[in-house]
């Protein structure tokens, strides 16, 4: 098992490090117009080529890579232009309170999912699995913007009840997160209970669950300990994965309720060309996207020993 866990650690770094150097050849490749973005078009040549030499832009692409690495492992990713504050400073906050925001949403999805999910599993073809089936399709059919305009309609302008902006500092328990929360949740429960919907009932179909329930096993205990177990390990592999999406993929949600979190901030420096701030948030992703999947991957074979990792 270490060596299987020893050659996943190292494809991940070699993701990063690919990644990194991608991300690199494309905001900074050119120096001029790296010059340009962080002190402005107007500025003279002389202003230019003193900024460019100050923070190293004057050495080789390869060496200025290889010291941005260097920098990037210790959290320096330089000078926010949009705010002129340490990149760090800045990420960190939103970073936090897009967490917060992840924890709410992805604790009441897998509760929300798993249940409905079981219930439609175990009742293949009545009236409550045809009901959850068909609440699932509609509210995964449904997009974020859309939602979120119906409940800012019928909370916020029509009675009232809750605020439409999430914009105040970060903590666990707000009413400002309430509607971002349930637009997220809408939005992604139903793919997860259709997925642990269709492995339940395949599970629930095996032999050695019929074995067991004509046994005089009860029937709460079949599926608690022996069908749930097995059921879990395809819908686990995506739920896992589902924490990549909640902090880097969030961006809608964040700009409509004026959420301060992570998506938000790499839209705002996106649209003010804050090439510093972009470089760190897209860095973030793509290791909690490699994290995740190395998550998943030991996960599953947790959950089913039979399956060994290539």
């Amino acid at each position: 098992m270490l060596p299987l866990i020893g050659r996943r650690l190292g494809m991940m770094l070699l993701i990063m490090l690919v990644s990194s150097f991608i991300l690199y050849l494309l905001f900074e490749f050119d120096k001029d117009r790296v010059v340009i973005q962080a002190i402005g078009p107007y500025t003279s040549a002389e202003q230019r080529q003193a900024w460019l030499e100050q923070n190293g832009y004057n050495e080789p692409f390869l060496e200025r890579y290889v010291a941005w690495v260097g920098r990037a492992l210790t959290g320096d990713f330089g000078t926010s232009i949009q705010f002129n504050r340490p990149v760090v400073e800045i990420i960190l906050p939103s970073l936090l309170n897009t967490a917060i925001l992840a924890l709410w949403v992805f604790s009441l999805t897998v509760l929300i999912s798993l249940t409905l999910g079981v219930l439609s599993g175990i009742a293949e073809g009545s009236v409550m699995d045809r009901s959850i089936s068909f609440i699932s399709v509609l509210t995964t059919s449904v997009p974020e913007f859309a939602s979120a305009t119906f409940l800012l309609a019928i909370f916020v302008f029509w009675l009232g009840w809750l605020p439409g902006t999430s914009s105040g500092p970060g903590s666990l328990f707000r009413k400002e997160l309430i509607l971002p929360v349930a637009v997220l949740v809408i939005f992604n429960f139903g793919y997860y209970t259709r997925m642990m919907r269709a492995s339940m009932a395949e599970v629930m179909n095996s032999q050695y669950v019929r074995t067991a329930v004509l046994k005089g096993m009860p029937f709460r205990r079949v599926v608690m300990k022996h069908a749930l177990r097995n059921a879990l390990i395809a819908p686990f592999t995506v739920m896992v994965l589902q924490i990549n999406y909640l902090l880097s993929g969030v961006i809608v949600t964040e700009v409509i309720f004026a959420y301060d979190g992570f998506g938000r901030r790499l839209y705002e420096a996106a649209q003010f060309n804050d090439v510093f701030i972009v470089e760190a948030c897209t860095m973030t992703a793509v290791a909690l996207a490699v994290t995740t999947q190395f998550i998943s991957e030991i996960g599953y074979m947790f959950l089913n020993p039979r399956i060994r990792l290539t």
